[in-house]
Formats: C-alpha cells, sequence, structure tokens
C-alpha cells in the first residue's frame, strides 16, 4: 500500500551535489521543521519533466513560497550526477533542491514506484507531487499514467 496523508515519511537517504561533489541526506534531516513541496517524476531530461514540470516549480517558487513553502525538492530516481547535470541544464540554482533516489529506495518504500522496463527505463517513481510537513504528508496528488495535471506547481499552489 502506498503512502497517504498523515503518514510520516520513512527513513531514507537521498544523494544531492554539495560544494564538494555528492552528498548524502537523511530523509528525517532534510524534512525536519520545513514545510516541504516535493514533486517526483520518471526521469531528468525526459521530455515532459524537462518541458513542464521542473519549470512549472521554478517559475512558481516564488508563489510557493507565499504560501508558506519552505523548499522545494525535486526528486527522481537517477544517480546524483545525472541530478546534478540536469539542474544545471535547466539553470535551477538554488531555486529547488534535486534529489537523486538512484536505487529507488525511498520510492518503493513509500509505493511510488513505476516499471518502466517496457520502455527501457527500469525501475522509476511515478509522476506526483506531495507537501510534507516536518516528515508527515499534507497533501498528496499522484498523477494517472502518462498524464501531468495534478503535481503540477500551478495545481498545487490552487490547493493549499
Amino acid at each position: 500500500m502506498g503512502i497517504k496523508i498523515g503518514d510520516k515519511l520513512p527513513d531514507a537517504t537521498f544523494m544531492h551535489m554539495g560544494a564538494q561533489g555528492p552528498e548524502p541526506i537523511a530523509s528525517e534531516d532534510f524534512f525536519a521543521g520545513k514545510r516541504v513541496a516535493v514533486f517526483a517524476l520518471p526521469g531528468a531530461f525526459t521530455p515532459t519533466c524537462s518541458a513542464k514540470h521542473l519549470p512549472g516549480f521554478m517559475e512558481n517558487a516564488d508563489a510557493l513560497a507565499a504560501k508558506g513553502i519552505d523548499k522545494i525538492a525535486c526528486l527522481s530516481v537517477n544517480d546524483v550526477f545525472v541530478m546534478d547535470a540536469w539542474s544545471r541544464d535547466q539553470n535551477v540554482g538554488d531555486t529547488i533542491e534535486m534529489l537523486a533516489d538512484g536505487n529507488c529506495d525511498f520510492t518503493a518504500a513509500i509505493g511510488l514506484e513505476l516499471d518502466g522496463t517496457g520502455f527501457g527505463m527500469g525501475r522509476r517513481s511515478q509522476r506526483y507531487a506531495m507537501i510534507v510537513n516536518d516528515g508527515v504528508v499534507e497533501a498528496l496528488n499522484v498523477e494517472e499514467g502518462g498524464e501531468f495535471r495534478v503535481s503540477s506547481a500551478g495545481y498545487m499552489l490552487d490547493h493549499i
């Protein structure tokens, strides 16, 4: 069964690119005491993810902050180097924290894994967005296969 509103996030370790290179970050530390907008997607550099999902959150970062979001995180089952390259390609800067769930551990633990083996993509994340308040899921919007609507920044803004 997948994660739901009111659930505490499981303990996991993400990777992100720090000043000195790849660094682990514990989910407990990342979410502690903050209200975080998290959006997850099937893969860096993929069409919808690059053209709509990530840019939408970048464009709406200030509006999300005005509604009480302390931090925005993009999560994908990619390695930290791919997430860093995509961040630079998309000019993300410090606007969004790019979190790599390279082994799909967190994604599987919350029950939002996608089997992309039929497309040569392996295990991936479903497309979703959630608000996490001090480690607890406050809102969760999971897309139906092939859709891009309820996980968008605009949808999130309209529903918080």
